[in-house]
């Protein structure tokens, strides 16, 4: 079982972050994600700790773990901006290669 006390693990945050970006580029709602996102962004910790509160209703559906991976990393705030960051740089896609010009 998860440790609610732990620190979410570097990796592990990634891991998430790259995952959820990964599911609004697949579905084309990068710009309502972004939105929504920046939009609720102060209130971060409050839908966090809401996790925490329905993770008995969300534990059966989403795995114990899942969720209480997922409210510790809408703890902070900087995880939030690492996502709409993430989302964006999916979006933008790979960054054209330059060509070398020998002469």
């Amino acid at each position: 079982m998860f440790d609610w006390d732990a620190e979410l693990p570097a990796e592990r945050r990634d891991a998430l972050i790259e995952k959820m970006a990964q599911f609004v580029s697949r579905r084309g709602l990068h710009v309502p994600a972004i939105f929504f996102l920046e939009m609720h962004k102060p209130l971060t910790y409050l839908a966090s700790q809401s996790l925490i509160l329905g993770s008995g209703f969300l534990a059966p559906f989403f795995g114990p773990q899942n969720v209480q991976q997922v409210a510790k990393l809408f703890e902070k705030r900087d995880n939030v901006e690492r996502l709409i960051r993430r989302i964006e740089d999916i979006q933008a896609g790979p960054p054209p290669e330059t060509q070398e010009v020998n002469g």
